[in-house]
C-alpha cells in the first residue's frame, strides 16, 4: 500500500510540474505579446504592424499594392502602422520601427485635427495637402474612424491628386484659350454686320471690303473649330495610322503646290530637294497634314522674298525630314512650350496671319502616333529648322 501511495505521488508530482510549465509559458506568451503591442514594430517589407497579427496580416495583403499611402494611428496619436506608399510621401517617417508621434512626422495642424476627429468622435475628415517632397505634390488625405483590435483607431489615406490638377489646369486654360481665340472674329463679324445694316449696305465702295472681312473671320473661326475637332479626336485615341512605305517627293511636291499661291504673295520660294527615288514608312495622309502645317508656317512667318527647304536624311535607323526656312527664327525662351496648343511666340502677328496656334501642336501628336517626334532648332534673326522623324 506504501508503495502504491508513493507511485501516486509521483505522478501528482509530475501532472503538477506540467502544470506549472504550461502555465509559465502561458504568462510568457502573454507578456511578450504585451510587449509587441506596446514595443517595437514587426518588420515587414511592406508595412510595419502593432496590431493583433492575424488583422495585420489582412491588413497588410490589403494595402500592400495599392498605390495610395495608408496611415494609421492610435488613440494616443502615435503611428501605428504605414505602408510603403506613405513612407514615399512621408519622408519624415524614414522606415523608422520605433513608436512616434504624429506630430513628429507631420508637421501640419489640419492632418492632426483630421485624425484627432476620427479618434474623439469618430467622424470623417478630408484635407488637401502640398509638397510634401522636394517635387511638387498634392494630396487628398482622407481620414476615418478604424474599429480594430477591440479598440478605436485612426485610418487616413493619401490620394495622388497632382496629375488631376495638371489636367484640370489644362482643360481651364483650353476653355480659355477657345473661348478667347473665338471672341475675336465673332467680335468683328458682328461689328461689321451691324455697319451694314446701319447704311454701309449701300455704300458701293466698302461694302464688297466689308464682306470680304466678315468671310475672312467666318474661314479663320471654321479653321480653329477644325483643329480643335482634330487635335480632340488624336488625343482621344479615336484617329489611328497605318504606315506603309510611300514616295516622298510627289508627297512634298503636293504639298508645295497647294501653297504655291500663298508663298507667291510673300515672295517665298518653296524648294523641294528630296530625292525622287526617297522612300520613307508612314501614314501618306497624315504625313501630308505634318507637311502641311510647318510649311505653312514656313512661309507666313517668313520675310519677304524668303526661302523654304524641305531635304531628307536618313540617321541611326529613321527618316528625317528637315523643313528649313529663312524667317526670323524664334527665341530661346519659346522653345520648349512651341509644340503646346494655342502657344505663340507672336500672339498679334499670328492672329493677323491667320494662325489658329494648334498646328504644331497636331503635328506633334500625329508624329508620335508614328512612334516618332518633331524637333525644332532655332535661333532669332537666323531662321528656323523643324524636324519630323519617322521610325524606319
Amino acid at each position: 500500500m506504501t508503495e502504491f501511495f508513493q507511485s501516486q505521488s509521483v505522478v501528482l508530482l509530475a501532472i503538477f510540474g506540467l502544470f506549472v510549465l504550461a502555465l509559465a509559458g502561458l504568462l510568457l506568451w502573454h507578456r511578450r505579446r504585451k510587449k509587441l503591442a506596446k514595443g517595437p514594430y514587426i518588420e515587414s517589407s511592406d508595412i510595419q504592424k502593432t496590431f493583433d497579427p492575424s488583422r495585420s496580416e489582412v491588413l497588410l495583403e490589403v494595402t500592400k499594392n495599392l498605390r495610395e499611402g495608408i496611415l494609421i494611428v492610435g488613440r494616443d496619436m502615435t503611428i501605428a502602422s504605414y505602408n510603403d506608399q506613405a513612407q514615399n510621401i512621408i519622408s519624415r517617417l524614414n522606415g523608422s520601427s520605433e513608436r512616434r508621434r504624429l506630430s513628429e512626422a507631420v508637421r501640419d495642424l489640419s492632418v492632426h485635427e483630421a485624425f484627432e476627429k476620427a479618434l474623439t468622435v469618430g467622424t470623417f475628415s478630408e484635407v488637401k495637402l502640398e509638397n510634401f517632397g522636394p517635387e511638387r505634390k498634392a494630396f487628398d488625405l482622407r481620414v476615418a474612424p478604424l474599429e480594430i483590435g477591440g479598440g478605436r483607431q485612426a485610418i487616413g489615406i493619401f490620394y495622388d491628386i497632382t496629375e488631376l490638377e495638371r489636367l484640370e489646369k489644362v482643360r481651364r486654360e483650353f476653355l480659355s484659350n477657345v473661348s478667347h481665340e473665338l471672341r475675336t472674329p465673332l467680335t468683328s463679324i458682328i461689328a461689321f454686320v451691324e455697319t451694314l445694316e446701319d447704311g454701309a449696305l449701300e455704300d458701293v465702295d466698302h461694302n464688297r471690303q466689308f464682306l470680304n472681312v466678315i468671310r475672312k473671320n467666318a474661314h479663320r473661326m471654321h479653321r480653329l473649330i477644325d483643329d480643335i475637332l482634330e487635335l480632340s479626336s488624336i488625343e482621344a485615341g479615336k484617329i489611328a495610322v497605318e504606315p506603309r512605305d510611300i514616295q516622298l517627293f510627289p508627297l512634298v511636291r503636293e504639298v508645295s503646290v497647294n501653297l504655291a499661291a500663298k508663298a507667291g504673295d510673300k515672295q517665298v520660294t518653296i524648294k523641294n530637294e528630296i530625292s525622287p527615288d526617297t522612300r520613307v514608312r508612314a501614314d501618306a495622309f497624315r504625313l501630308e497634314q505634318m507637311l502641311t502645317n510647318l510649311l505653312d508656317n514656313a512661309v507666313k512667318f517668313n520675310r519677304e522674298k524668303g526661302e523654304v527647304s524641305i531635304c531628307h536624311e536618313r540617321h541611326n535607323g529613321s527618316d528625317l525630314i528637315h523643313v528649313t526656312d529663312t524667317g526670323e527664327g524664334i527665341s530661346e525662351e519659346h522653345l520648349p512650350r512651341l509644340f503646346e496648343r494655342f502657344y505663340r511666340t507672336d500672339k498679334a502677328r499670328s492672329r493677323d496671319l491667320g494662325g489658329t496656334g494648334l498646328g504644331l501642336a497636331i503635328v506633334k501628336h500625329l508624329a508620335r502616333l508614328h512612334g516618332g517626334e518633331v524637333t525644332v532648332v532655332s535661333e532669332a534673326e537666323k531662321g528656323s529648322v523643324f524636324t519630323i522623324e519617322l521610325p524606319r
